[in-house]
């Protein structure tokens, strides 16, 4: 695919070095020379200096046959005004637009602003609405480092390490069946020392293994009790930092769960309390060691540091976690530190780039793919994929698993049929219309995924 991105900040930069490894044409837009100069010496795509709203910095950049446009700069209204531009004069077929402001989203005001009469923009992205569900599902699963949801969350993909005294660890795979006779789940990849293991029945899952596993949601937690100790529901939550997500968190959770804020400005302070109901709004630093203890910090199930200083989070993290809190999740934005820091004192380290980079990936991925998340910093990567046609048109329909001839390192995990979660065993036969959930241990292999996936001519 042809596809400019407008914006080489590190949403535009993550999505560029996801898509230019797999042989897509890619053109970065920025007026900022040193990011560009920074994203061409590592990665093989065109970058253009200027205003991306602009038309004839569009034009160098290729517009004229492009199949795709993403603006992710931090201004929604150059990014608005660039996908008018790129379907006005260059009927661009596909326009997706970084939106942060609640003002053009709040309540029904993207279904009248966004469509082909006003702004033109098929798919809105809104970074920090997508790291608040991120972090919600996290959240939810109590020990998951990782939690994603297929076919409308009927099914789950999570990530879990496996600790000593787990049931499951030091056996072979097979044994889980053995262990839950009346719950379907299947492990779909195994992390060893940041090594991928491609599973099979006599697979050992060693202490320490980084487990992505597949079931329907209502049995994910007797799955997890098989690989680590089950841990407590959480019920208090001290989130640092009382900015988009922070807010938007404490907003989706404080129905449920013991919350307080830690924000150190006194006008939005003011402005969460007033727009907050049951959630407690405390005016100071998330590195003060003795608001923390005030706060009982060690009766703290979860501590959030979501500010938008990576430093301030990792300090404020560390404190909390050495003052006694249960876990600590952190908002990184570098990458380098978030590999430093997680898995130590630092229980979750959260990318915005690797969860917004997932809702883009979707849009990008050919055929019928409903959703792709990016795992593991992009190394894997998890499909949602529409399977269509039938026996003729089709290299997948009305054939079982083990007919199926997948590319190396790629996990036909499960299917959803209708309502009903499907773990893909050797004799499971694909139908029309399945959500196919595929993991690609190696994501330069997606590319072979969605030609198995694709419909021959007839079909249509």
């Amino acid at each position: 695919m042809k596809i400019i991105i407008i914006g080489a900040g590190q949403v535009g930069g993550t999505l560029a070095e996801h898509l230019a490894g797999e042989a897509n044409d890619i053109s970065v837009i920025d007026l900022d020379d040193r990011r560009l100069r920074e994203l061409q010496d590592r990665l093989d795509i065109r970058t253009v200096q200027g205003m991306g709203s602009h038309p004839d910095v569009l034009v160098r950049a290729g517009i004229e046959d492009a199949d795709m446009l993403v603006a992710v700069t931090n201004s929604d209204e150059i990014n608005m005004a660039a996908c008018q531009v790129a379907y006005t004069l260059f009927r661009t077929p596909t326009k997706i637009a970084r939106i942060r402001s609640r003002a053009y989203t709040a309540g029904n005001m993207a279904e009248r602003l966004f469509n082909e009469t006003n702004f033109p923009v098929d798919f809105l992205i809104t970074p920090e609405q997508v790291v608040t569900d991120y972090i919600y599902r996290l959240v939810e699963q109590p020990g998951a480092l990782q939690v994603l949801d297929f076919a409308n969350g009927l099914a789950q993909l999570v990530a879990v390490r496996a600790i000593k005294g787990g049931p499951l660890v030091g056996r072979e795979i097979r044994f889980l069946k053995q262990h839950m006779p009346n719950v379907d789940a299947r492990v779909a990849a195994i992390f060893r020392r940041d090594r991928p293991i491609f599973p099979e029945g006599n697979t050992v899952i060693e202490e320490d293994d980084e487990v992505f596993f597949i079931a329907a949601k209502k049995n994910i937690r007797k799955v997890m009790g098989e690989l680590r100790h089950l841990e407590k529901p959480y019920h208090r939550l001290v989130i640092a930092g009382g900015g988009n997500i922070g807010y938007r968190l404490a907003h989706a959770l404080e129905g449920r769960y013991n919350i307080k804020i830690i924000e150190h400005n006194l006008e939005r302070c003011q402005y969460i309390s007033e727009h907050l109901n049951k959630t407690v709004v405390l005016n100071g630093s998330a590195t003060d060691q003795d608001l923390l203890q005030e706060e009982n910090i060690e009766k703290t199930d979860v501590f959030l540091a979501l500010t938008n200083d990576d430093e301030v989070n990792i300090m404020a993290s560390l404190l909390a976690k050495r003052l006694g809190a249960g876990k600590v999740m952190t908002l990184i934005n570098n990458p380098v530190y978030a590999d430093l820091v997680q898995g130590g004192e630092i229980d979750i380290a959260i990318s915005p780039q690797q969860a917004t980079t997932s809702t883009l990936l979707s849009h990008v991925r050919r055929g019928d793919t409903v959703s792709a998340h990016s795992l593991r910093r992009g190394a894997a990567e998890a499909m949602e994929i529409i399977v269509h046609g039938d026996s003729k048109t089709s290299k997948v329909v009305n054939r079982a698993i083990e007919e199926i001839k997948s590319p190396p390192g790629v996990t036909l995990a499960a299917l959803v049929r209708g309502e009903e979660v499907l773990i893909a065993h050797h004799d499971t036969v694909v139908e029309n219309n399945d959500h196919a959930i595929v993991f690609v241990v190696d994501k330069r292999r997606t590319r072979e995924v969605e030609k198995l996936f694709s419909v021959g001519f007839t079909f249509f």
